[in-house]
């Protein structure tokens, strides 16, 4: 089973423009990304895949491996795609640019889906953390996931999920954290399909697993992560990596 890493980066953000190249301890955010997920030693191969000059000479000139997509893209699962379509692979994982603090064990957890997924009924993989914060679970920012009682996901939501119409009962709440691992051909499905309303309203890629009977087996994890955001967020990951 052949395993690559790629990191979609794109320079604009609508939140927090250039964050990608912002110096984070004496190298930029994706530099960093890039580094710690080599570093992992869990893939045959790891690529910066990106639509800036910018952002692939940076990793280039560092000795990395990075792509220019041919294409404009309106998420990162499609820019991927068009990187990975003629690539002799069997599983690629999507690590993200503004999470540089990549987490082994997670990784692993992840890759595992799949070793175990003989008949190969799982088309994707992904994290979800639990969360107690009524502020964060409110936020429109945290993607929320539910699962089944095997972890498949069932739905993704900016809004809480489920509502708690009963707040006597115990239910527990999923962020869901956007590291994915795919299988190939789900993946150039994805990028195949076009988008339908669920997708369209809530912004959240995964969705569109979900809308065309795709079944994504979701991974606990404790390991929250700094996703840089904003500019307070960033210096929040300076204090962290000191």
């Amino acid at each position: 089973m052949k395993i690559i890493s790629m990191i979609p980066a794109r320079y604009s953000a609508s939140r927090f423009p250039g964050k990608l190249m912002q110096d984070l301890e004496g190298k930029s955010v994706i530099r960093r990304t890039y580094e710690a997920t080599v570093n992992t030693k869990l893939f045959d191969d790891v690529f910066v895949v990106t639509d800036s000059q910018i952002i692939f000479d940076e990793i280039v000139n560092h000795g990395g491996k990075a792509i220019m997509s041919k294409k404009e893209h309106e998420c990162g699962s499609d820019r991927i795609a068009e990187a990975v379509q003629f690539m002799d692979i069997d599983i690629v994982v999507n690590v993200q640019g503004d999470e540089p603090f990549t987490e082994v064990s997670s990784l692993k957890k992840l890759i595992h889906v799949f070793k175990n997924d003989a008949n190969k009924e799982i088309d994707l993989a992904s994290l979800m953390v639990h969360i107690t914060d009524w502020d964060e679970i409110k936020n429109p920012n945290t993607v929320k996931v539910i699962v089944d009682k095997n972890n498949f996901a069932m739905y993704f939501s900016r809004s809480p999920i489920p509502y708690p119409r009963d707040e006597t009962v115990h239910v527990k709440y999923y962020k869901h954290k956007g590291v994915y691992a795919f299988r190939k051909e789900a993946l150039l499905d994805f990028y195949r399909l076009p988008m339908l309303s669920l997708e369209a309203s809530e912004k959240i890629e995964c969705i569109r697993y979900l809308e065309y009977s795709k079944k994504i087996k979701m991974v606990e994890t404790n390991v929250q992560g700094v996703e840089i955001d904003t500019p307070e967020d960033l210096e929040r990951a300076k204090k962290l990596w000191k």
